[in-house]
């Protein structure tokens, strides 16, 4: 494959393709050709350390999968109970659009927030990903993604998102700094546009109207991965300045120069990160309203700074180079495409490892479960215990990734 052509571009949009372009960047690791040596002597203590957070997080492993709605319980306040309460005279099927409409919304916000931001409800402070989930959730109670101020978001209140509600509702100031602040108000606005130009994927000119899709097209007992082909295919047009293809932004794809200078098939590498967390995310309301859902398996690990904190501070991987610590790297950079990849491989391995141990299959213990059972949180505790909780390797994020 050396164009990107149609048939190509249909298999970029996988699982697969997530696995198989990250493998590239593996094996070159494993040749000394990245900024990263490979240290995998340690990923069964790794693994282990894991398997303590799990147990410590889960001690019955009744794990649900690694979503956005973990975040909405931060503070030990149940948040889409009280959502719940708020919706209670709804049919099955329009509390869970509504419950697509918020989630889709605050994946979407949830880049990296820097390390000086936080959001304040009430008495508690929130930072990071678990701030811009409450922040998020106010915002949509609040009806700021609704041309009418409801409860739900539609394609009109999502293009009149402005840096001015951003700013009021995420309590940004000069002393409370977000980071890629304009980034979150253009995605949130290219949200809309895109939800008003795809009818058949948004039939009700909502996020949550993908739910109708699935139904009208797959019935009610489908696969992850017809979700997340469903994400990638209804959303791919928000991602900015990515690799577009035949009018087809490919989204979390990404041109890796040391496989080809020319953007081909060969030279970029898919993550899908947010697209994944996404599809995560979806599944929860949607099993509530009564639809099927299996093979969460086939889907990969999240190419993201907590779980790849964790191999970096482990020691599973480290860099050729220590100064690169003392910079920032843009997404788009070989660093951050080879620490991405690494991560995405890495997490398989791991994956397999704790499945093994807990004598559990990939079906029944798949990655989406120890991410949330243990990698995400793992590496956010030896991120706490190195430093101040902060990615290991600065970001210079636009909002969008992360």
């Amino acid at each position: 494959m050396n164009s990107i052509n149609d048939r190509v571009i249909e298999y970029l949009l996988t699982p697969i393709a997530i696995r198989e372009t990250t493998d590239k960047i593996f094996q070159r690791a494993l040749a000394g050709k990245t900024h990263f040596n490979l240290h995998l002597d340690k990923l069964e203590a790794c693994s282990d350390y894991v398997m303590d957070v799990i147990k410590n997080n889960y001690p019955t492993l009744d794990i649900p999968f690694h979503s956005r709605w973990g975040h909405f319980k931060v503070g030990k306040v149940d948040r889409e109970k009280l959502l719940d309460e708020l919706i209670v005279t709804q049919d099955p099927t329009e509390i869970a659009r509504i419950k697509l409409d918020l989630v889709i919304i605050s994946v979407l916000l949830d880049a990296g927030a820097g390390k000086d931001w936080q959001y304040q409800e009430e008495n508690h402070s929130f930072n990071r990903s678990e701030g811009l989930a409450v922040a998020s959730y106010h915002m949509f109670k609040n009806g700021m993604f609704s041309e009418d101020g409801k409860l739900m978001a539609d394609a009109k209140g999502l293009q009149k998102f402005s840096i001015d509600k951003l700013t009021a509702g995420f309590q940004v100031s000069d002393t409370n700094p977000l980071v890629g602040a304009d980034g979150r108000v253009e995605l949130i606005q290219k949200l809309g546009k895109t939800i008003e130009a795809n009818p058949e994927i948004f039939p009700g000119g909502r996020p949550g109207n993908i739910i109708d899709y699935l139904c009208e097209n797959l019935g009610n007992n489908f696969e992850v991965q017809d979700i997340l082909d469903a994400v990638l295919k209804g959303l791919g047009p928000i991602w900015p300045g990515r690799i577009m293809v035949n009018d087809i932004n490919l989204g979390d794809v990404w041109h890796y120069k040391p496989l080809g200078h020319e953007v081909n098939a060969e030279s970029v590498i898919c993550f899908h990160k947010l697209s994944q967390w996404l599809t995560y995310s979806l599944v929860v309301p949607m099993i509530k309203a009564g639809f099927i859902i299996d093979g969460a398996e086939k889907l990969t690990g999240l190419a993201e700074y907590r779980n790849g904190g964790l191999f970096l501070d482990f020691g599973v991987i480290s860099l050729r180079d220590d100064n690169n610590f003392q910079q920032a790297h843009k997404p788009g950079s070989e660093l951050i495409i080879e620490w991405r990849a690494l991560t995405v491989q890495l997490l398989d391995q791991v994956g397999k490892l704790i499945q093994d141990k807990l004598e559990k299959s990939p079906a029944d213990f798949p990655l989406a479960k120890v991410l949330e059972g243990g990698t995400w949180w793992a590496g956010r505790k030896i991120a706490l215990e190195k430093r101040d909780g902060t990615t290991p390797i600065t970001l210079d994020s636009d909002g969008t990734v992360f």
